[in-house]
């Protein structure tokens, strides 16, 4: 029987807003993330006029909000934001398709530029089986505020595919929604751009 994977960006795709932002302010307060972002306003400046690394400002940023922070207090807001979340923001168009696959038996993979820390737990609770996320580094009960290992966007999002399908043939579905999703979607056999339409509930095969 020939593998199918369906593979899911998180922000924008299956959800209609981001969710990293608001993530931010909830787990470390809004005063800490408002500091942090005029320390940092000019490296964020630069990458969204494209003139700068998006993964690097991003990287700046969680640096800066997350260094020393207790682990299990971020843990512990991430699962009650994934709460939140799936009670508010989630898009039903693509939550159909994902039905849609899990009723196919395709398996269902979330790669996604979102934090770990509420993108595992959300994961989960839409039963899929394997998520890649950007991930925060843990040392002993703190957060360093480095990643443990690289933003999850681009190029890495086909890194996570590739590793995930082990050189294994399969028919690959991605859906995006940003330019972030880009090379996910170029690396499948039948992407689906969501951005800005409604998605039928039955797929065309």
């Amino acid at each position: 029987m020939t593998r199918v994977v369906a593979a899911f960006d998180f922000d924008g795709t299956l959800t209609r807003r981001d969710t990293l932002a608001p993530f931010l302010f909830r787990s470390r307060g809004s005063g800490l993330v408002a500091k942090a972002t005029v320390r940092n306003a000019a490296a964020l400046a630069t990458a969204a006029a494209g003139r700068g690394s998006r993964d690097e400002a991003k990287a700046r940023l969680l640096r800066d909000i997350y260094r020393n922070a207790p682990a299990a207090a971020v843990a512990a807001a991430g699962e009650r934001y994934a709460t939140h979340v799936l009670a508010t923001v989630m898009r039903n168009d693509t939550l159909a398709r994902l039905e849609w696959h899990r009723s196919e038996g395709h398996e269902l993979v979330l790669i996604t530029a979102s934090l770990a820390t509420y993108a595992r737990p959300i994961a989960d609770r839409l039963g899929i089986g394997t998520a890649y996320a950007t991930t925060l580094e843990i040392d002993g009960e703190s957060l360093t505020g480095e990643l443990a290992g690289a933003n999850m966007r681009g190029p890495e999002k086909v890194r996570a595919l590739e590793a995930h399908l082990a050189g294994e043939d399969a028919i690959v579905w991605a859906y995006g929604d940003s330019a972030g999703d880009r090379e996910l979607l170029a690396a499948a056999d039948r992407a689906i751009l969501v951005k800005g339409i409604t998605l039928p509930p039955v797929p065309e095969v």
